[in-house]
């Protein structure tokens, strides 16, 4: 007789602090595996042959309030997977515990490097795609490229994407999740400013075909300010700290970074990017305080109409609705009252743009069955499964089967924010790039502060690149 175990997909958070787990280990017991979930707890049935073996998977997840699918969906695809084992003659059953909290991202990273050192990785970790740049050299990750070929699902996956998760020729990871970093706008503040209906609506159109430029939307913003329709800073914001939307501005104003071991700087585009941000703190469009760090002020400015041009991530859209706008209607608020669309053509620069930072499976170089980890993978990769975890996180789909789907597209804001993805970016999968983005980002901060002109700060940028990177950064222009 085949034994049994039961795979339990709990309504209640695991939140550990390391790649460990109290779960009982994979016997012919039964294993019980808890996450975050907004879903009702559903019982999945392992029979494992006489003779076979019960397999079980860690999972890593960083996943905040709606996107516990991440971890979710692997549970999931169980099922599925074993049903494939089945139907191959292999004899070995799956089950998986999952670890999933929302840690800080240092900390989170540090957490599996030092699981790594001790021998204790998870199989599966999600994480951003330019960590591949750091753990794929340094052997932490394995290589997917092959195995990757031999899943039809995987087929489906948008092609631009996989350029996200490569490095030096290989595919080090399968994407999980996508989003983009439109420019949001309050409907209701340029309609006090003077816009017409028409106008209006008619904004994303007019910034993807170049007419509505940065210059352009400073302008605006500017005259808002000068108007007391918003207060002195409100006119644009960006994020309250560090992250990849900065990197945006770089390529909107012709720079290039390369990818690999050896990252490129290019001086004239920084140089762009620094003075658009202090000309913005110049005429009060953008406070010299902006990067203050505290995200709650941050979003609460944001959701009570305060701030005209704000640049967000398309997640955040979820957040806000369910967060901070459900009294007063959630999405249908934001609909009336706001709009997006592409980042504008900048100074230097090609075009309207986005940034996309898809989040991706990476199977650990100390899993013992790296080919039922990417297996399950493939279970959890479906149009079902991504599109129940897009709806829920406002995050977009990563399948090209998910554009034509109706329940993602009667989404209606993943359906008309999709597009976005046809002008994205992505950063570069390099282990010098943590090193490139605080020094680039240390130049912004100078510059918003007062502390430096924009000059000056591309010198002090400059020396803290060729100190921190040496042979690992190419210096263009200076």
């Amino acid at each position: 007789m085949p034994k049994r175990t039961m795979l339990l997909i709990g309504a209640f958070a695991l939140v550990a602090a390391a790649c460990a787990t109290d779960s009982p280990q994979a016997t012919s017991a039964t294993p019980e595996t808890t996450v975050a979930t907004t879903q009702p707890p559903v019982t999945v049935t392992v029979e494992v042959p006489t003779g076979g073996e019960l397999v079980t998977l860690t999972a890593r997840c960083k996943a905040g309030a709606t996107e516990t699918g991440r971890c979710n969906n692997l549970l999931k695809a169980v099922a599925a997977a074993n049903q494939a084992l089945e139907a191959a003659g292999d004899t070995r059953r799956v089950v998986v515990e999952t670890i999933q909290d929302n840690a800080d991202w240092g900390d989170y990273r540090t957490e599996f490097e030092l699981a790594s050192d001790s021998g204790q990785a998870p199989d599966i970790i999600v994480s951003g795609h330019e960590d591949i740049g750091a753990w794929a050299p340094a052997g932490l990750i394995i290589d997917l490229t092959d195995m990757i070929a031999q899943y039809p699902e995987f087929d489906d996956v948008i092609p631009s994407l996989w350029s996200a998760v490569e490095f030096e020729g290989r595919r080090w990871a399968i994407p999980q999740d996508t989003e983009a970093r439109p420019l949001y706008f309050n409907k209701t503040l340029l309609a006090e400013l003077g816009w017409s209906q028409e106008e209006i609506d008619g904004l994303p159109a007019r910034i993807e075909s170049g007419e509505f430029t940065w210059e352009d939307m400073m302008a605006t913003a500017k005259e808002a300010v000068d108007a007391g329709i918003v207060p002195p800073g409100n006119g644009f914001w960006h994020r309250p700290k560090n992250g990849p939307d900065f990197l945006a501005f770089y390529y909107g104003a012709g720079g290039e970074i390369g990818t690999g071991t050896t990252l490129t700087f290019d001086v004239d585009a920084a140089r762009r990017v620094y003075q658009m941000l202090d000309d913005a703190v110049e005429s009060q469009v953008l406070s010299s305080s902006r990067l203050d760090g505290d995200w709650t002020g941050w979003h609460t400015g944001i959701t009570s109409g305060q701030v005209l041009f704000w640049l967000g991530g398309t997640w955040q859209w979820s957040e806000w609705a369910t967060q901070y706008l459900a009294e007063v209607g959630g999405e249908e608020y934001q609909f009336e009252n706001w709009g997006f669309g592409l980042l504008p053509a900048m100074p230097g620069g090609d075009g309207p743009l986005t940034l996309s930072h898809p989040l991706a499976y990476m199977v650990s170089s100390q899993s013992e069955n790296p080919d039922l980890a990417v297996l399950l993978i493939a279970k959890a990769t479906t149009t079902e499964l991504n599109t129940e975890y897009a709806v829920e996180s406002a995050h977009l789909g990563i399948l090209q089967s998910q554009a034509d789907y109706e329940p993602y597209t009667s989404a209606k804001f993943l359906s008309e924010a999709l597009p976005l993805l046809d002008y994205t970016t992505f950063l570069p999968n390099s282990p010098a790039f943590s090193a490139w983005s605080e020094a680039y980002y240390l130049g912004i901060q100078a510059v918003e502060s007062g502390e430096l002109e924009p000059d000056e700060a591309v010198e002090v940028v400059v020396g803290q690149l060729r100190n921190e990177l040496g042979d690992s950064i190419e210096i263009i222009g200076a």
